[in-house]
């Protein structure tokens, strides 16, 4: 494993089996990878007190998950932590189990918790417009963070997604752009106008910024090489200050609002599911709540049963 090897050097041996499975059978990303390995070895850890091992997953029972999860619990672990474990723990004991590595998986039977309903903060579509219009310098960093902003808001892009961008995914002639999302699947993004302009804006500087260690890498930072998600969170926050959006902005929200705003204009679900590139349905289901308040103020301004409806249907009346 390229990514964290020396972790997985000491991690027991049907451990290192599953990593390997999951890099390059599965294709998991780096970030999901470590996610793996942080939470299988939170649990090593915890087995080593009860004088078990996954070294012998065997002998792991239902009973050491529950006290597993008892212990998370103790700790005042959110939901959504605790669920990120058990999709850990369960991808992994079904490996065991399809493998013959185990006969029974341990995880049969254990349900994640019930979680709370996170509703993702998006801004409104004048925020968006404001936070956009903040950054129009002349230099070199103005106009690339401006792009990373366009990009991110007018194609919905994750921010790993778009700092992993290369020059050659950008095509702002037929306005697409080729995604690479999780689990390396590809898809292509259409481009904003504004985003297109953006980009070849900062695509006849970008090689001012300095030497690029990564010289097909599409952002570059301001002293060469690949730009950071941390780097586009710094930028995003400056642009926030210019705009002032005090509340602070970060690169999921410009997300949250190309889903919101898409769907606000009629976009139908299934279409908005694909820009973002969710396998689920129901990931993208949680942006409907972000419309509920539009709805209803369309339908209290144009039913003819709601109150504000009936006013406006009798003053049509009238005017005519």
């Amino acid at each position: 494993m390229s990514s964290t090897a020396g972790t997985h050097n000491v991690m027991p041996e049907p451990v290192q089996i599953f990593f390997t499975h999951m890099e390059i059978e599965k294709g998991c990303s780096k970030a999901t990878l470590r996610s793996y390995e942080k939470d299988l070895v939170q649990f090593e850890e915890f087995l080593s007190t009860r004088s078990e091992s996954l070294s012998n997953p065997e002998k792991i029972s239902v009973d050491h998950i529950r006290s597993f999860l008892a212990k998370l619990h103790g700790r005042k672990l959110a939901k959504s932590s605790l669920s990120r474990k058990l999709s850990t723990l369960r991808s992994f004991f079904k490996y065991m189990v399809r493998h013959r590595f185990i006969a029974n998986d341990p995880m049969s039977g254990i349900r994640n918790p019930k979680q709370e309903i996170r509703q993702p903060r998006s801004l409104n579509v004048d925020q968006a417009v404001n936070l956009l219009d903040s950054k129009c310098g002349v230099e070199p960093q103005d106009k690339r963070d401006l792009a990373i902003a366009e990009l991110l808001y007018g194609s919905g892009l994750r921010v790993s997604e778009a700092v992993s961008l290369g020059i050659y995914d950008v095509d702002t002639s037929s306005g697409l752009v080729r995604v690479t999302g999780k689990g390396n699947k590809e898809r292509l993004s259409p481009l904003s106008d504004t985003a297109r302009e953006a980009l070849d804006s900062y695509l006849a500087v970008r090689e001012e910024l300095g030497p690029a260690i990564e010289e097909t890498a599409l952002f570059i930072a301001n002293r060469g090489g690949r730009i950071n998600r941390r780097q586009v969170n710094r930028i995003l926050l400056r642009m926030a200050e210019e705009a002032g959006l005090y509340g602070g902005v970060h690169p999921h929200m410009l997300r949250h609002s190309f889903a919101s705003h898409m769907l606000q204009s009629g976009a139908d679900m299934r279409s908005v599911q694909e820009l973002l590139g969710h396998e689920n349905l129901t990931t993208t289901q949680r942006y409907t709540h972000l419309n509920l308040q539009h709805i209803m103020n369309v339908y209290d301004k144009a039913h003819p049963l709601s109150e504000s409806g009936a006013v406006s249907n009798k003053q049509g009346e009238n005017d005519d």
